[in-house]
């Protein structure tokens, strides 16, 4: 591997480690995991470890193909969820938490709407993908499939929990938190009358508006 190849790898094992404690705001006990692709390699969290229990040289790195080749603790039993939806989407995180509100929903067997235009960050619409048990491929291949024909970058697995992948941890564990907020809101509101859903031609203003949104960068500075 190139020394700028090990360093990407370092830091995507940092922000791992970095990342990880976020998760004890969304999942309960050690169920929520999360990882980082850099090329054709992915630093996740390591299974059944207290999320701020492990350093950088604990963080295991594994294949696309879910080889561990580096770390020192055995990594999540969702390696062929994050490995599956790693090799069929192009996704640089991800980030997978029982969060309360949007594990209700997963329990409903229910989609979130787009009831906020907050969620066209993960694309809008976010689906169910059909149970399968944790760790299998099968997972993965329901997870993946979801995504797709919803072109979504978050997914409700059924009966289980929440998928969010993004560009980086950073921004991925911020929509996660909204999702999950926004699936809270969307359960109480259906309990006092009936949601209103955006349309699709409100999504589309929303994402033209996002793609101006915050800090831009002075033109007068390009040369």
């Amino acid at each position: 591997m190139s020394r700028d190849g090990a360093e990407s790898i370092r830091a995507a094992r940092e922000a791992v480690v970095e990342y990880a404690p976020r998760l004890a705001d969304l999942t309960p006990g050690r169920s929520g995991n999360l990882s980082v692709r850099v090329g054709d390699r992915v630093a996740v969290t390591p299974t059944g470890v207290a999320y701020d229990a492990f350093d950088v040289a604990d963080v295991p790195v594994v294949t696309l193909d879910g080889e561990q080749v580096d770390g020192e603790m055995a990594p999540s039993s969702e390696v062929p969820m994050h490995t599956g939806i790693y090799r069929h989407r192009d996704t640089g995180a991800i980030v997978h938490a029982h969060s309360p509100a949007a594990t209700t929903l997963s329990i409903l067997g229910e989609p979130l709407p787009p009831i906020h235009y907050m969620l066209v960050a993960v694309g809008g619409e976010v689906p169910v993908a059909g149970y399968a048990p944790f760790g299998t491929e099968e997972l993965a291949a329901n997870a993946v499939a979801a995504m797709d024909e919803a072109d979504a970058d978050a997914v409700i697995l059924a009966n289980h929990g929440l998928v969010v992948g993004g560009d980086d941890l950073e921004s991925t564990v911020e929509n996660t938190v909204h999702v999950d907020a926004l699936a809270g809101q969307y359960l109480q509101a259906r309990a006092v009358g009936d949601p209103v859903e955006l349309s699709e031609a409100d999504l589309d203003d929303a994402r033209e508006r996002f793609a101006t949104y915050g800090q831009q960068p002075d033109e007068s500075d390009e040369e």
